[in-house]
Parts: C-alpha cells; structure tokens; sequence
C-alpha cells in the first residue's frame, strides 16, 4: 500500500501540474495523501515534516531567486535584454534563424537572467525570424529550451543559475567546478541540438510546411527607440561573472573569514564556510550586476525603478514557492517505509565504481518526479551528499566532479510536461503540449544522455 500511495500521488501531482494548477497548494495535499496510505499521521505530517523541509529550502536559496528575478527585470526593463537577442538576430539572419536564437538565449541565461525572464525577452524576435525563415513556429519553444534550459543553465562553468549554485553547499566547490566536464557538455549539447533542429526544419521544409498560419500570441512590432546598444547591454552579464570569478577565486581564498564567522554570534561550522562564501560572492555580484543594469539605461529606466523591484521580488516569491514546495512534498516521500527500497536502489547504482553514475541517475529520477531541476537536487543531496562526498574521497572521485555531474543531471529530465518553465514557454509561444513538446522532450533527452556518457568517456580518461 505504501508503494502504491507514492506512486498515486506522484501521478496525481504530475497530472494536475500537467493541466495548469498550482503546486504550492497541491503538493502538500499529495504529499499528504502519500502519507495516509503509509499509516503515517496527517497533520505531524504537514508541520513537521513538509513545512519545515519547505522553509530550510527558502533559507537557503531565497537570495538567489530575489536577486536574479530582481537582475532579470532589470535587464528587461532597461531593454538590455532586448537589445542583445535583437542584434544576435540581425547580425546573423534568417538563414540562421535556429542558431541565432540559441546564441541569444544562451548569452542571456549565462549571464544570469532567469529563464523566465529569457523566454519573454527572445520570444518576439524568435517568432518574427522564424516567420520570416518560414520555419514551422512549433520548433521555437524547444529552440528556445535549447538556448535558456541545457548547457548555459547547469553545464557550462561559471554559470550563476540556480542550477549550479546548489551544490556547492554540499561539496564545497564553486560556479568553475569541472570546467572540462562542463564544457565539453555544453559543446555536445549544443552541436548535437543544433544538428536536431536543422534535421526537423528540413524535414519540415521538405514536406512542404511552412511557420504555419491562425497562431496566437504572435509578436507584435516593438519599440526600439530606448534600447541601449549591444555593448552597453552586455557590461551587467558581464560583471556578474566577472565579480563571481574574482571574489571566488582570488579574494575570499586569500580572506581570513574563517576566525570570525566561526565565532558568536555566527557560530558557522568549519566545513560550510568555503560554500557559503561562494553563495556571498554571486549575491554581491548580482547585487552589483543589478546597479549596473538600471544604470546603462536612465531614459528606461526612469519612473520604472520601484516597479521594476516589486515585480522581481514578487516574481521571485512565486518562483521559490513552487520550487520549495515540491521540496517539501520530495521530502515527505523520502520519509515513507516504501521509499526507502528506492533510495537503496539508486545509492548501490555501481557501488564498487565511481558514485558519479548513482548520482546521475538519482538527480535525474527526482528532478522527473518534482518537474524542478534545483527541487529534484536538492532532495538528492539533503539524502545523500555526505554519502556521496565520502564515496568520492574514498575512490579517488574530485568533489568538482560531483558538483559538475548532481548540476548536468538536474538538467536532464526536469523538462518533463508538468515543469513549470516548459508550461510557461509553451505558454509564451501560444502552443500546446501536443503541438510542441516533443521537440523539447528530445532536447531533453540529449541533455540526459549528455551526461551519462561524459560519466563514461571520464571513467576512461579521468579528466576534470
């Protein structure tokens, strides 16, 4: 029964997430639901169980979502973020219409915009290029999940998504970890989704199908007359990982932070102080990526300034919701007699090899099942970082390596149809699940396999 109440309410949650309601309100229903068919106690359930799992989650990562949310309206609101997709866009053309809109999404996602935030901004000009390429409107939203959702968001080093900052907690590392693993990541994702989508256009192109007609949410013709230029544009993204670089890696190491903080009225322990200075260095850097970005543009941004706080930080709110609520539904799941079979199942994955494939495989299974990358990785690590580090050192295995694979892994079957950003994209596009889901559930999958086979091609060579 135990068994068949996870599974239930999984199902359900993935089913009401799939037709459009919230999960803060159904995921402690379902969760508790889970809890019933365990014999285990309702409301104890609730309130000691998944709220308490819900608020460590905001504690934690709270800052993250406010100050990105708050620089991504920024670079909105300043039309900084309009002005990069649109010169990628004109200085590439139609004949490159995939690629440039992909190359847009990507600058804008690695330099910290949120992928909300991303899907708004190049939306108009991917349908307006795509339109005029005569290129089926279906491929824009997995074009896009191309750009924002693979290898800038949790493959490429130096990132500041969410996606990539959460383990440092647990390893100790920070946003470069693996730098060869990741980048060779991204170098595949990003040549073989390309390839996939020029291979779907043809094909399109071939049967005689064009960017189709009667859409809606088509793009209407926007101002451009307040838009700062591409340069002024880019100065935000590239401060925030500039100032991530430099404080990461040559101030904080060279800071005797350690004898104060470790010190009332701190009292932080030795082991957590190297990846909590590694989350001070991307606030402060988002902080003043933030400043820059309402600074390049005064024209914009004049009179637009509270609003454009209040929408971030109210945007922020619902985005940390949804995650931290699917945390705590994780979480209660964990705590049930029937999930431990699973849980034993996916840590003896290989267990007298390297732990990086039980972490692959565990990442990507809960980051299905909660529809979150940042919510699956989080309930993984919380069950089995400490087990997974230990592996490690035992094995040999970098920590940077764990870092780098539990990241890759989250972005890999979170993009199932009851993820939120895939809703939101499909959303933005005017599309359905049936008209364009599969082209992003094949991104999805050249993102998953990515990651198991730089698993492989590193048991061999051993780099990192």
């Amino acid at each position: 029964m135990a068994v068949i109440g996870i599974i239930a309410s999984l199902g359900l949650l993935i089913f009401m997430a799939y037709k459009g309601f919230s999960v803060i309100f159904f995921a402690p229903i379902f969760a508790l639901l889970a809890a019933l068919f365990s014999g285990m106690s309702l409301l104890p359930t609730y309130t000691e169980v998944f709220l308490p799992n819900l608020g460590n989650y905001v504690k934690i990562y709270f800052p993250f979502f406010l100050l990105g949310a708050v620089f991504g309206k920024a670079m909105e609101e300043s039309g900084a973020a309009k002005s990069i997709a649109k010169t990628i866009v004109e200085k590439l053309g139609k004949d490159k219409a995939i690629f440039s809109v992909v190359l847009s999404a990507a600058i804008l996602t690695y330099g910290g915009v949120s992928l909300f935030v991303v899907a708004f901004a190049v939306y108009p000009f991917a349908a307006s290029i795509f339109k005029e390429a005569d290129i089926p409107k279906r491929l824009v939203p997995a074009t896009i999940a191309l750009g924002a959702f693979s290898f800038t968001m949790d493959s490429l080093p130096g990132t500041p998504q969410i996606q990539n900052t959460i383990p440092m907690k647990f390893f100790n590392t920070d946003l470069y970890a693996a730098p060869v693993f990741g980048t060779l990541g991204s170098v595949i994702m990003l040549i073989g989704g390309i390839f996939y989508l020029e291979w779907r256009k043809r094909c399109a192109q071939a049967s005689g199908e064009g960017y189709g007609s009667g859409h809606i949410n088509e793009p209407e013709t926007a101002d451009d007359k307040n838009i700062p230029n591409m340069w002024m544009s880019i100065i935000p993204l590239v401060a925030v990982l500039a100032i991530t670089l430099v404080l990461q890696k040559v101030i904080f190491p060279n800071w005797d932070i350690i004898s104060w903080v470790t010190q009332k009225p701190y009292n932080m322990p030795k082991d957590g102080v190297v990846g909590s200075m590694n989350n001070w260095a991307l606030i402060i850097a988002l902080v003043f990526g933030t400043i820059i970005a309402f600074c390049i543009n005064p024209k914009s941004m004049k009179g637009n300034l509270a609003r454009t706080i209040n929408a971030g930080a109210i945007g922020s709110l619902l985005a940390v919701m949804n995650t931290a609520s699917e945390v705590g539904f994780g979480n209660v799941i964990k705590t049930l007699p029937g999930f431990k079979s699973i849980a034993n199942a996916l840590i003896n994955i290989n267990p007298h090899g390297s732990p990086l494939l039980s972490e692959a495989v565990s990442v990507n299974v809960l980051s299905g099942v909660t529809g979150s990358a940042s919510g699956g990785m989080s309930i993984v690590l919380d069950m089995f970082g400490k087990k997974y580090a230990e592996w490690a050192a035992s094995t040999g295995i970098s920590p940077e390596l764990l870092h780098r694979v539990a990241s890759m892994a989250s972005g890999g079957m979170d993009t199932l149809p009851h993820n939120g950003a895939v809703i939101t994209l499909l959303g933005i596009a005017g599309l359905t699940h049936k008209q364009a889901y599969k082209d992003i559930f094949a991104v999805t999958l050249l993102k998953a396999g990515t990651c198991f086979f730089l698993i492989f091609m590193q048991s061999i060579f051993h780099f990192v």
